[in-house]
Protein backbone atom coordinates (compact mmCIF):
# COMPACT_ATOMS: atom_id res chain seq x y z
CA UNK A 1 0.00 0.00 0.00
CA UNK A 2 1.14 3.44 0.65
CA UNK A 3 4.21 2.96 2.70
CA UNK A 4 5.18 0.09 0.13
CA UNK A 5 4.37 2.75 -2.83
CA UNK A 6 6.91 5.09 -0.86
CA UNK A 7 9.50 2.22 -0.60
CA UNK A 8 8.88 1.06 -4.38
CA UNK A 9 9.86 4.63 -5.57
CA UNK A 10 12.55 4.57 -3.06
CA UNK A 11 14.50 1.61 -4.86
CA UNK A 12 13.38 2.34 -8.63
CA UNK A 13 15.36 5.49 -7.70
CA UNK A 14 18.12 3.56 -5.70
CA UNK A 15 18.73 1.36 -8.76
CA UNK A 16 18.37 4.15 -11.35
CA UNK A 17 21.54 5.63 -9.54
CA UNK A 18 23.51 2.42 -9.37
CA UNK A 19 22.89 1.97 -12.87
CA UNK A 20 24.41 5.65 -13.60
CA UNK A 21 27.30 4.22 -11.91
CA UNK A 22 26.83 6.84 -8.81
CA UNK A 23 27.00 5.91 -5.38
CA UNK A 24 23.55 5.48 -3.51
CA UNK A 25 22.63 8.09 -0.91
CA UNK A 26 20.37 8.10 1.36
CA UNK A 27 17.32 8.41 -0.40
CA UNK A 28 14.07 10.37 1.00
CA UNK A 29 10.63 10.42 -0.52
CA UNK A 30 8.35 12.59 0.88
CA UNK A 31 4.90 14.28 -0.37
CA UNK A 32 5.18 17.42 -1.87
CA UNK A 33 3.00 20.73 -0.45
CA UNK A 34 2.04 21.84 -3.70
CA UNK A 35 -0.64 18.82 -5.60
CA UNK A 36 0.89 19.81 -8.85
CA UNK A 37 4.16 18.77 -7.92
CA UNK A 38 3.00 15.01 -8.06
CA UNK A 39 2.31 12.33 -5.54
CA UNK A 40 5.56 11.63 -4.15
CA UNK A 41 9.24 14.02 -4.79
CA UNK A 42 13.09 13.18 -3.81
CA UNK A 43 15.94 15.88 -4.12
CA UNK A 44 18.60 13.02 -4.51
CA UNK A 45 19.44 14.57 -7.62
CA UNK A 46 20.66 17.53 -5.46
CA UNK A 47 22.85 15.26 -3.55
CA UNK A 48 25.15 13.97 -5.85
CA UNK A 49 25.90 17.12 -7.54
CA UNK A 50 29.22 16.32 -6.22
CA UNK A 51 30.30 13.02 -7.63
CA UNK A 52 28.08 13.57 -11.17
CA UNK A 53 30.17 16.83 -12.24
CA UNK A 54 26.90 18.19 -13.46
CA UNK A 55 24.38 20.21 -12.27
CA UNK A 56 21.04 19.02 -10.73
CA UNK A 57 18.39 19.34 -13.49
CA UNK A 58 20.95 16.84 -15.59
CA UNK A 59 21.33 14.54 -13.24
CA UNK A 60 17.28 14.37 -12.59
CA UNK A 61 16.46 13.74 -16.17
CA UNK A 62 19.37 11.02 -16.15
CA UNK A 63 17.69 9.24 -12.81
CA UNK A 64 14.35 9.98 -14.98
CA UNK A 65 15.23 8.29 -17.86
CA UNK A 66 16.28 5.22 -16.01
CA UNK A 67 13.03 4.70 -14.53
CA UNK A 68 10.58 2.19 -15.99
CA UNK A 69 7.45 1.31 -13.92
CA UNK A 70 3.95 0.81 -14.03
CA UNK A 71 3.16 2.03 -10.56
CA UNK A 72 4.20 5.72 -11.83
CA UNK A 73 2.28 7.61 -14.88
CA UNK A 74 4.54 10.15 -15.20
CA UNK A 75 7.83 11.81 -13.74
CA UNK A 76 8.27 15.11 -13.90
CA UNK A 77 11.19 17.71 -13.24
CA UNK A 78 11.47 20.76 -11.46
CA UNK A 79 13.87 23.35 -9.98
CA UNK A 80 16.50 23.62 -8.99
CA UNK A 81 16.24 19.39 -8.88
CA UNK A 82 13.60 17.92 -7.75
CA UNK A 83 11.66 14.78 -9.33
CA UNK A 84 8.22 14.44 -8.89
CA UNK A 85 6.21 11.20 -9.26
CA UNK A 86 2.71 11.16 -10.18
CA UNK A 87 0.64 7.59 -9.73
CA UNK A 88 -1.11 5.57 -12.21
CA UNK A 89 -4.93 5.84 -12.07
CA UNK A 90 -4.69 1.89 -12.54
CA UNK A 91 -2.09 1.30 -9.65
CA UNK A 92 -4.87 3.09 -7.59
CA UNK A 93 -7.55 1.44 -8.82
CA UNK A 94 -5.82 -2.16 -8.06
CA UNK A 95 -5.51 -0.62 -4.26
CA UNK A 96 -9.06 0.40 -3.44
CA UNK A 97 -9.42 -3.55 -4.36
CA UNK A 98 -7.05 -4.39 -1.95
CA UNK A 99 -8.36 -2.60 0.77
CA UNK A 100 -11.75 -4.35 0.28
CA UNK A 101 -9.93 -7.64 0.04
CA UNK A 102 -8.28 -6.81 4.07
CA UNK A 103 -10.75 -4.99 5.73
CA UNK A 104 -9.83 -4.47 9.37
CA UNK A 105 -6.30 -6.18 8.60
CA UNK A 106 -5.96 -3.58 6.73
CA UNK A 107 -3.00 -0.93 7.68
CA UNK A 108 -1.51 -4.27 9.54
CA UNK A 109 2.72 -4.32 9.25
CA UNK A 110 5.29 -6.14 10.17
CA UNK A 111 8.23 -4.06 11.00
CA UNK A 112 7.89 -4.85 14.47
CA UNK A 113 9.04 -8.48 13.95
CA UNK A 114 6.72 -9.13 16.88
CA UNK A 115 9.52 -7.44 19.24
CA UNK A 116 7.90 -7.06 22.64
CA UNK A 117 7.44 -3.58 24.07
CA UNK A 118 6.33 -2.27 27.32
CA UNK A 119 4.43 1.02 27.34
CA UNK A 120 4.22 2.58 30.84
CA UNK A 121 1.28 5.99 30.75
CA UNK A 122 -0.78 7.47 33.04
CA UNK A 123 0.62 5.94 36.38
CA UNK A 124 -1.38 8.47 38.37
CA UNK A 125 -0.18 10.11 41.81
CA UNK A 126 -2.45 8.01 44.19
CA UNK A 127 -3.90 10.81 46.61
CA UNK A 128 -6.82 12.26 44.18
CA UNK A 129 -8.76 11.65 41.16
CA UNK A 130 -7.52 11.51 37.64
CA UNK A 131 -6.67 15.15 36.26
CA UNK A 132 -6.41 16.51 32.86
CA UNK A 133 -3.15 15.47 32.34
CA UNK A 134 -3.48 12.14 33.19
CA UNK A 135 -6.33 12.23 30.32
CA UNK A 136 -3.31 13.76 27.93
CA UNK A 137 -0.88 10.48 28.76
CA UNK A 138 -3.35 8.18 29.08
CA UNK A 139 -5.04 8.45 25.47
CA UNK A 140 -1.76 9.25 23.73
CA UNK A 141 -0.36 6.01 25.47
CA UNK A 142 -3.37 4.06 24.77
CA UNK A 143 -3.19 5.11 20.73
CA UNK A 144 0.49 4.86 20.42
CA UNK A 145 0.15 1.03 21.90
CA UNK A 146 -2.94 0.24 19.41
CA UNK A 147 -0.29 1.65 16.57
CA UNK A 148 2.70 -0.16 17.73
CA UNK A 149 0.58 -3.44 17.68
CA UNK A 150 -1.06 -2.08 13.99
CA UNK A 151 2.69 -1.90 13.28
CA UNK A 152 3.57 -5.69 14.38
CA UNK A 153 5.13 -5.06 18.00
CA UNK A 154 4.30 -7.32 20.75
CA UNK A 155 3.31 -4.24 23.24
CA UNK A 156 2.32 -4.57 27.30
CA UNK A 157 0.15 -1.75 28.35
CA UNK A 158 1.52 -1.08 31.72
CA UNK A 159 0.43 0.91 34.52
CA UNK A 160 2.94 1.51 37.79
CA UNK A 161 0.92 1.57 40.93
CA UNK A 162 2.53 4.03 43.77
CA UNK A 163 1.43 2.06 46.57
CA UNK A 164 4.46 3.18 49.06
CA UNK A 165 6.13 6.20 50.61
CA UNK A 166 4.84 9.13 52.66
CA UNK A 167 1.89 10.23 50.75
CA UNK A 168 0.61 6.53 51.23
CA UNK A 169 1.33 6.12 55.00
CA UNK A 170 -0.56 10.01 55.22
CA UNK A 171 -3.22 8.75 53.62
CA UNK A 172 -3.64 5.32 55.82
CA UNK A 173 -3.59 8.14 58.58
CA UNK A 174 -6.09 9.96 57.13
CA UNK A 175 -4.39 13.32 57.17
CA UNK A 176 -3.29 13.86 53.47
CA UNK A 177 -5.05 17.11 52.41
CA UNK A 178 -8.07 16.05 54.51
CA UNK A 179 -9.25 13.45 52.49
CA UNK A 180 -10.79 10.78 54.34
CA UNK A 181 -10.33 7.55 52.05
CA UNK A 182 -7.50 5.56 52.14
CA UNK A 183 -4.85 5.13 49.39
CA UNK A 184 -6.34 1.60 48.73
CA UNK A 185 -10.06 3.03 47.89
CA UNK A 186 -8.48 5.90 45.45
CA UNK A 187 -6.14 3.45 43.45
CA UNK A 188 -9.27 1.40 43.45
CA UNK A 189 -11.66 3.93 42.22
CA UNK A 190 -8.99 5.11 39.69
CA UNK A 191 -8.62 1.91 38.18
CA UNK A 192 -12.31 1.39 37.81
CA UNK A 193 -12.39 4.59 35.98
CA UNK A 194 -9.44 4.28 34.03
CA UNK A 195 -10.84 1.06 32.41
CA UNK A 196 -14.93 1.47 33.11
CA UNK A 197 -14.50 4.91 31.86
CA UNK A 198 -11.77 5.74 30.04
CA UNK A 199 -12.10 2.48 28.07
CA UNK A 200 -8.67 1.86 28.85
CA UNK A 201 -6.96 -2.23 29.15
CA UNK A 202 -3.84 -2.36 30.72
CA UNK A 203 -2.00 -5.63 30.40
CA UNK A 204 0.01 -5.03 33.58
CA UNK A 205 -1.03 -3.37 37.01
CA UNK A 206 2.35 -3.54 38.66
CA UNK A 207 2.54 -3.15 42.15
CA UNK A 208 5.77 -0.52 43.82
CA UNK A 209 5.47 -2.44 46.73
CA UNK A 210 6.22 -5.82 45.32
CA UNK A 211 9.32 -4.75 44.79
CA UNK A 212 9.97 -4.52 48.45
CA UNK A 213 8.25 -7.42 49.16
CA UNK A 214 10.23 -9.57 46.98
CA UNK A 215 13.56 -8.23 47.58
CA UNK A 216 13.67 -6.63 44.17
CA UNK A 217 15.12 -3.12 45.53
CA UNK A 218 17.80 -4.87 47.93
CA UNK A 219 19.03 -7.07 45.18
CA UNK A 220 19.40 -4.18 42.70
CA UNK A 221 20.94 -2.43 45.10
CA UNK A 222 23.66 -4.75 46.21
CA UNK A 223 24.46 -5.37 42.52
CA UNK A 224 25.30 -1.49 42.42
CA UNK A 225 27.31 -1.98 45.50
CA UNK A 226 29.11 -4.56 44.43
CA UNK A 227 29.94 -2.67 41.16
CA UNK A 228 31.32 0.36 42.96
CA UNK A 229 28.60 2.45 41.81
CA UNK A 230 27.16 3.47 45.29
CA UNK A 231 28.86 5.65 48.23
CA UNK A 232 28.17 6.70 51.52
CA UNK A 233 28.13 10.40 52.11
CA UNK A 234 26.79 12.03 54.96
CA UNK A 235 24.77 8.68 56.16
CA UNK A 236 22.70 8.02 53.03
CA UNK A 237 23.62 5.93 50.22
CA UNK A 238 24.77 7.19 46.88
CA UNK A 239 24.64 6.34 43.45
CA UNK A 240 27.08 7.46 41.25
CA UNK A 241 24.70 8.28 38.48
CA UNK A 242 27.50 11.25 36.80
CA UNK A 243 29.25 8.21 35.82
CA UNK A 244 26.73 7.98 33.26
CA UNK A 245 26.14 11.46 31.93
CA UNK A 246 23.50 12.75 34.48
CA UNK A 247 24.93 15.96 36.08
CA UNK A 248 24.68 14.91 39.76
CA UNK A 249 24.75 11.51 42.08
CA UNK A 250 21.19 10.56 43.25
CA UNK A 251 20.49 9.50 46.61
CA UNK A 252 19.31 6.00 47.25
CA UNK A 253 18.67 5.68 50.66
CA UNK A 254 18.28 8.76 52.52
CA UNK A 255 20.11 8.69 55.89
CA UNK A 256 16.71 8.05 58.14
CA UNK A 257 17.22 4.83 56.29
CA UNK A 258 14.33 5.52 53.83
CA UNK A 259 14.49 4.69 50.22
CA UNK A 260 14.19 7.06 47.18
CA UNK A 261 11.78 6.76 44.62
CA UNK A 262 14.93 5.92 42.66
CA UNK A 263 15.76 3.25 44.78
CA UNK A 264 12.14 1.57 43.11
CA UNK A 265 12.77 2.88 40.03
CA UNK A 266 15.93 1.32 39.25
CA UNK A 267 14.62 -2.07 41.10
CA UNK A 268 11.65 -1.56 38.23
CA UNK A 269 13.69 -0.99 35.37
CA UNK A 270 16.06 -4.46 36.37
CA UNK A 271 12.07 -6.26 36.58
CA UNK A 272 11.36 -4.74 33.00
CA UNK A 273 14.61 -5.78 31.43
CA UNK A 274 14.10 -9.42 32.86
CA UNK A 275 11.20 -9.71 31.63
CA UNK A 276 12.75 -9.39 28.08
CA UNK A 277 11.44 -6.15 26.82
CA UNK A 278 13.26 -4.93 23.93
CA UNK A 279 12.08 -1.33 24.28
CA UNK A 280 10.23 0.71 27.31
CA UNK A 281 8.37 3.41 26.51
CA UNK A 282 6.93 5.78 29.47
CA UNK A 283 4.72 8.81 29.36
CA UNK A 284 5.58 11.15 32.09
CA UNK A 285 4.42 14.90 32.92
CA UNK A 286 6.41 18.12 32.20
CA UNK A 287 7.28 17.76 35.90
CA UNK A 288 9.70 14.61 35.38
CA UNK A 289 11.88 15.81 32.06
CA UNK A 290 14.58 16.16 34.87
CA UNK A 291 14.40 12.68 35.99
CA UNK A 292 15.29 10.99 32.43
CA UNK A 293 19.07 11.35 32.69
CA UNK A 294 19.12 9.36 36.36
CA UNK A 295 16.82 6.57 34.68
CA UNK A 296 19.23 6.71 31.95
CA UNK A 297 22.17 6.26 33.81
CA UNK A 298 20.23 3.65 36.20
CA UNK A 299 20.11 1.69 32.47
CA UNK A 300 23.74 1.60 31.76
CA UNK A 301 24.84 0.72 35.50
CA UNK A 302 22.52 -2.28 35.16
CA UNK A 303 24.33 -2.98 31.88
CA UNK A 304 21.51 -2.07 29.53
CA UNK A 305 21.58 0.93 26.68
CA UNK A 306 20.01 4.25 27.06
CA UNK A 307 18.96 3.53 23.58
CA UNK A 308 16.63 0.69 24.66
CA UNK A 309 14.34 3.77 26.08
CA UNK A 310 12.43 6.19 24.85
CA UNK A 311 10.61 8.87 26.92
CA UNK A 312 7.63 11.34 25.76
CA UNK A 313 7.09 13.69 28.37
CA UNK A 314 3.66 15.38 28.24
CA UNK A 315 2.94 19.05 28.37
CA UNK A 316 0.48 21.04 30.43
CA UNK A 317 -3.23 21.26 29.32
CA UNK A 318 -5.37 24.36 29.79
CA UNK A 319 -8.92 24.24 29.58
CA UNK A 320 -10.62 27.19 28.07
CA UNK A 321 -13.92 28.12 27.71
CA UNK A 322 -15.21 31.02 25.24
CA UNK A 323 -11.58 31.67 25.12
CA UNK A 324 -10.81 32.24 29.25
CA UNK A 325 -9.38 29.66 30.88
CA UNK A 326 -11.35 27.48 33.41
CA UNK A 327 -9.77 26.84 36.42
CA UNK A 328 -12.60 25.94 39.43
CA UNK A 329 -13.62 22.59 39.45
CA UNK A 330 -17.52 22.19 41.02
CA UNK A 331 -15.96 19.37 43.64
CA UNK A 332 -12.51 19.21 43.65
CA UNK A 333 -12.27 23.12 44.37
CA UNK A 334 -8.94 23.92 42.71
CA UNK A 335 -8.78 22.05 39.75
CA UNK A 336 -11.33 20.59 36.57
CA UNK A 337 -10.75 16.37 36.87
CA UNK A 338 -10.80 14.11 33.99
CA UNK A 339 -14.00 12.27 35.25
CA UNK A 340 -15.58 16.29 35.48
CA UNK A 341 -14.76 16.76 31.60
CA UNK A 342 -15.25 13.69 30.46
CA UNK A 343 -19.30 13.62 32.07
CA UNK A 344 -19.12 17.46 29.98
CA UNK A 345 -18.17 16.43 26.62
CA UNK A 346 -18.14 12.71 26.46
CA UNK A 347 -15.53 10.17 25.47
CA UNK A 348 -14.97 10.34 22.06
CA UNK A 349 -14.39 13.94 22.08
CA UNK A 350 -12.56 13.81 25.18
CA UNK A 351 -10.02 11.32 23.06
CA UNK A 352 -9.52 13.57 19.80
CA UNK A 353 -9.12 17.00 21.72
CA UNK A 354 -6.15 15.26 23.53
CA UNK A 355 -4.63 13.76 20.89
CA UNK A 356 -4.82 16.21 18.38
CA UNK A 357 -1.59 18.33 19.18
CA UNK A 358 1.75 16.83 19.41
CA UNK A 359 2.37 16.06 23.38
CA UNK A 360 5.98 18.21 23.55
CA UNK A 361 3.54 21.09 22.69
CA UNK A 362 0.84 23.43 25.41
CA UNK A 363 -2.32 21.52 25.04
CA UNK A 364 -5.63 24.27 24.84
CA UNK A 365 -8.34 21.65 25.18
CA UNK A 366 -11.26 24.22 23.90
CA UNK A 367 -14.43 23.05 26.09
CA UNK A 368 -16.91 25.54 23.55
CA UNK A 369 -15.74 23.74 20.35
CA UNK A 370 -15.69 19.98 22.43
CA UNK A 371 -19.48 20.58 23.10
CA UNK A 372 -20.76 21.96 19.77
CA UNK A 373 -22.74 19.12 18.45
CA UNK A 374 -22.15 20.38 14.31
CA UNK A 375 -19.61 19.74 11.54
CA UNK A 376 -17.06 22.40 13.23
CA UNK A 377 -16.11 19.94 16.08
CA UNK A 378 -13.69 17.76 13.83
CA UNK A 379 -14.99 14.62 15.35
CA UNK A 380 -18.37 14.91 14.77
CA UNK A 381 -17.25 16.40 11.33
CA UNK A 382 -15.39 12.59 11.19
CA UNK A 383 -18.08 10.53 12.64
CA UNK A 384 -20.18 12.15 9.97
CA UNK A 385 -18.35 11.20 7.52
CA UNK A 386 -18.72 7.45 8.57
CA UNK A 387 -22.31 8.06 9.18
CA UNK A 388 -22.68 9.59 5.86
CA UNK A 389 -21.26 6.28 4.22
CA UNK A 390 -23.54 3.95 5.94
CA UNK A 391 -26.22 5.60 5.23
CA UNK A 392 -25.51 5.43 1.22
CA UNK A 393 -24.70 1.77 1.26
CA UNK A 394 -28.16 0.83 3.44
CA UNK A 395 -30.07 3.36 0.97
CA UNK A 396 -28.34 1.78 -2.36
CA UNK A 397 -30.63 -0.83 -4.11
CA UNK A 398 -27.58 -2.65 -5.66
CA UNK A 399 -24.09 -4.27 -4.27
CA UNK A 400 -20.71 -2.70 -4.21
CA UNK A 401 -18.72 -4.68 -7.26
CA UNK A 402 -14.88 -5.04 -7.03
CA UNK A 403 -14.52 -5.66 -10.62
CA UNK A 404 -15.92 -2.40 -11.44
CA UNK A 405 -13.41 -0.10 -10.05
CA UNK A 406 -11.79 0.46 -13.33
CA UNK A 407 -14.53 2.69 -13.86
CA UNK A 408 -12.54 4.93 -11.36
CA UNK A 409 -11.22 7.74 -13.01
CA UNK A 410 -12.26 11.25 -11.78
CA UNK A 411 -10.34 13.56 -9.65
CA UNK A 412 -12.05 13.69 -7.02
CA UNK A 413 -12.52 9.67 -6.99
CA UNK A 414 -8.47 9.12 -7.57
CA UNK A 415 -7.78 12.01 -4.94
CA UNK A 416 -9.89 9.61 -2.22
CA UNK A 417 -7.91 6.27 -3.11
CA UNK A 418 -4.67 8.32 -2.64
CA UNK A 419 -5.88 9.50 0.63
CA UNK A 420 -7.05 6.22 2.01
CA UNK A 421 -3.63 4.08 1.14
CA UNK A 422 -1.96 6.96 3.40
CA UNK A 423 -2.77 5.19 6.09
CA UNK A 424 -0.40 2.85 6.00
CA UNK A 425 2.24 5.04 5.64
CA UNK A 426 0.42 6.91 8.97
CA UNK A 427 0.99 3.62 10.81
CA UNK A 428 4.61 3.08 10.18
CA UNK A 429 5.88 6.62 10.45
CA UNK A 430 3.81 7.10 14.06
CA UNK A 431 5.36 3.40 14.96
CA UNK A 432 8.96 5.19 14.58
CA UNK A 433 8.33 8.78 15.86
CA UNK A 434 5.57 8.06 18.42
CA UNK A 435 4.02 11.46 17.02
CA UNK A 436 0.18 10.40 17.49
CA UNK A 437 -1.09 13.34 16.43
CA UNK A 438 -1.43 12.38 13.13
CA UNK A 439 -3.78 9.85 13.42
CA UNK A 440 -6.59 12.53 14.30
CA UNK A 441 -5.40 14.96 11.78
CA UNK A 442 -5.47 11.77 9.01
CA UNK A 443 -8.62 11.14 10.44
CA UNK A 444 -9.77 15.00 9.53
CA UNK A 445 -7.68 14.87 6.08
CA UNK A 446 -9.59 11.34 5.10
CA UNK A 447 -13.47 12.71 5.83
CA UNK A 448 -12.26 16.00 3.85
CA UNK A 449 -11.62 13.88 1.00
CA UNK A 450 -14.72 11.97 1.21
CA UNK A 451 -16.79 15.28 1.36
CA UNK A 452 -15.25 16.68 -1.41
CA UNK A 453 -15.68 13.52 -3.56
CA UNK A 454 -19.05 13.05 -2.19
CA UNK A 455 -20.05 16.32 -3.09
CA UNK A 456 -18.43 16.54 -6.91
CA UNK A 457 -19.14 12.36 -7.57
CA UNK A 458 -22.85 11.69 -7.65
CA UNK A 459 -22.68 7.83 -5.90
CA UNK A 460 -25.80 6.40 -7.26
CA UNK A 461 -26.17 7.00 -10.96
CA UNK A 462 -28.22 5.69 -13.70
CA UNK A 463 -24.58 4.27 -15.23
CA UNK A 464 -25.24 0.91 -13.08
CA UNK A 465 -20.74 -0.02 -13.27
CA UNK A 466 -19.99 3.69 -12.24
CA UNK A 467 -22.37 3.64 -8.94
CA UNK A 468 -20.92 -0.14 -8.49
CA UNK A 469 -17.24 1.09 -8.29
CA UNK A 470 -18.35 4.48 -6.54
CA UNK A 471 -20.55 2.05 -3.80
CA UNK A 472 -16.81 0.18 -3.55
CA UNK A 473 -14.65 3.06 -3.43
CA UNK A 474 -16.98 4.34 -0.27
CA UNK A 475 -17.20 1.12 1.12
CA UNK A 476 -13.04 1.24 1.20
CA UNK A 477 -13.52 4.55 2.80
CA UNK A 478 -16.00 3.41 5.43
CA UNK A 479 -12.94 0.57 6.52
CA UNK A 480 -9.98 3.36 6.56
CA UNK A 481 -12.06 5.41 8.72
CA UNK A 482 -13.40 2.87 11.19
CA UNK A 483 -9.83 1.39 11.19
CA UNK A 484 -8.43 4.94 11.85
CA UNK A 485 -11.31 5.85 14.73
CA UNK A 486 -10.65 2.25 16.03
CA UNK A 487 -7.36 3.23 17.14
CA UNK A 488 -7.95 6.32 18.64
CA UNK A 489 -10.60 4.75 20.73
CA UNK A 490 -13.41 6.47 19.10
CA UNK A 491 -16.73 5.10 18.02
CA UNK A 492 -17.45 4.60 14.43
CA UNK A 493 -21.75 5.74 14.75
CA UNK A 494 -23.90 4.90 11.30
CA UNK A 495 -26.87 7.44 12.51
CA UNK A 496 -25.87 10.72 13.66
Amino acid sequence: MEAMIRDDIKKLVEKAIKGLGFKVPKVLVEEPREKTHGDYATNVAMMIVKEAKKNPMQIAEMIKAKIKSNIIDKIGIAKPGFINFFISKEYLQKQAGEILKKKERFGNLKIGKGKKINVEFISANPTGPLTLGNGRGGFCGDILSNVLEKAGYNVCREYYIDDRGKQIEDLKKGFYKGEKRTALQIQKENQEFITRKLKIKFDNWFSEKSLYKNKEVDKVLAYLRKKELTYKKEGALWFKSTKFGDDKDRVLIKKDGDYTYLASDVAYLRNKFNRRFDKLIYFWGADHHGYIKRIEAAAEALGYKKEQMDFIIMQMVRLLEKGKQVKMSKRAGVYVTLEELINEVGLDVARFFFLIRSSGTHLNFNLSLAKEKSQKNPVYYVQYAHARICSILQKAKIRPDIKSLNELKEESELDLIKQLIRFEEIIEDTSKDYQVQRIPQYAIDLAESFHRFYKNCRVLTDDKKLSQARLSLILATQTVLKNTLDLMGISSPEKM
